[in-house]
């Protein structure tokens, strides 16, 4: 596509905005524009830039608000294959994993044949983390903002966990604040909902043994000994499964809930790039964003979960965060509101240390 003149660009931003004063230096056109109705204009310009493979930021400075438009080349696409790679690898890995932990519960008592509980374990697990990421590119569509294809990430299966999740990348830019905190939030909700429905499922299969019983186990088996949160501990109480002097022996697919409540707390923590990031910053602006960072890093580390802190660490200290082209505009109210909801469900989410049941 070739150049647009600067008359085209004025063009395109005047049809949006009453210009009152334009500039032009090295790498950009600079418009001084009208503050009134600034968000929902600059969303609708945004996207008309776009289209002609330029770029708009808004820049404030003594009460006097910027618009800075330049070009940009879209990324390319990757292969089509890679994904498709990285799903099918998952999948071998989460299906290995659940066959052996079916082959330990039924060392301590049956719960079924392996493969079949290990095809349901892969179906629980892929559906939470693949829900998770369909919110977020539902929510990326809702806004007209183009997206990656999910690449599910695999993981080691016995040994450790057998998927990191998936991710998705963005095609375009984040428009605003109220934009970057929808697709921070769209995914957690989204795979929490399946989480839950899990778990409760999970719960129903998992059998009880008695507390002497378990006891020889706790060092042997991820399948007694292991951390729930309060949401996986709420799910036991409703298909009674929390009887004190009894332990839950975790069928493969109540791991796979517990896994997806992890991994709901740990993209919801308010730190760097992760989708509690992401809605911190909308929510909190730059300056506290990175305030949050280090509160989810010292989280993290007060659970035992050094590697995932160090991790984050740095990484935050190379690509701090999400700015939106607008980053002038506030966080709507109602989102404002939400901000609370999602450090709940975090809390709610997070694996304690130790047990809330009988």
């Amino acid at each position: 596509m070739n150049k647009p003149t600067q008359e085209e660009v004025t063009s395109i931003v005047s049809s949006v905005f009453k210009i009152k004063n334009v500039s032009q230096n090295l790498d950009a056109l600079q418009f001084e524009i009208e503050r009134e109705g600034l968000k929902p204009k600059f969303v609708k310009l945004a996207q008309s830039l776009e289209s002609k493979d330029l770029v708009g930021r808004l820049e404030e400075f003594e009460g006097r608000v910027f618009l800075l438009v330049g070009m940009f080349h879209p990324p390319k696409s990757t292969r089509a294959w890679i994904p498709r790679i990285l799903f099918a690898a998952t999948i071998a890995m989460v299906i290995i994993d659940g066959y052996y932990k079916t082959v330990e519960a039924n060392s301590i008592v049956r719960i079924g044949e392996p493969l079949e509980i290990a095809l349901l374990y892969t179906v629980s697990l892929i559906g939470i983390l693949g829900i998770h990421e369909l919110g977020h590119i539902i929510a990326s569509k809702w806004h007209k903002l183009k997206t990656s294809w999910p690449y599910f990430i695999p993981g080691i299966p016995v040994f450790g966990i057998p998927t990191f999740g998936a991710l998705i990348m963005s095609r375009s830019f984040t428009i605003n604040r109220d934009i970057l905190f929808d697709i921070g939030i769209s995914g957690p909700i989204a795979g929490l909902i399946v989480a839950v429905i899990v778990s409760t499922y999970g719960a129903y299969l998992s059998p009880m043994i008695s507390e002497e019983q378990a006891q020889p186990l706790f060092s042997k088996s991820d399948l007694v000994d292991i951390h729930p949160s309060i949401i996986m501990s709420g799910t036991l109480v409703i298909v009674g499964k929390a009887v004190e002097g009894m332990e839950v022996i975790m069928s493969p697919v109540l791991y796979a809930a517990w896994l997806g409540f992890l991994l709901t707390f740990l993209n919801l923590l308010p730190a760097w790039q992760l989708d509690g990031g992401h809605i911190a910053r909308a929510t909190l602006g730059r300056r506290w964003h990175k305030i949050t960072t280090y509160v989810g890093i010292g989280t993290l580390v007060i659970l035992g979960n050094w590697l995932m802190a160090l991790f984050v660490l740095l990484l935050s200290m190379r690509s701090p965060g999400v700015t939106p082209l607008d980053d002038i505009s506030p966080l709507s109210k109602k989102r404002k509101k939400l901000f609370v909801l999602v450090i709940g469900l975090a809390i709610l989410c997070a694996p304690l240390p130790f047990s809330i049941l009988p």
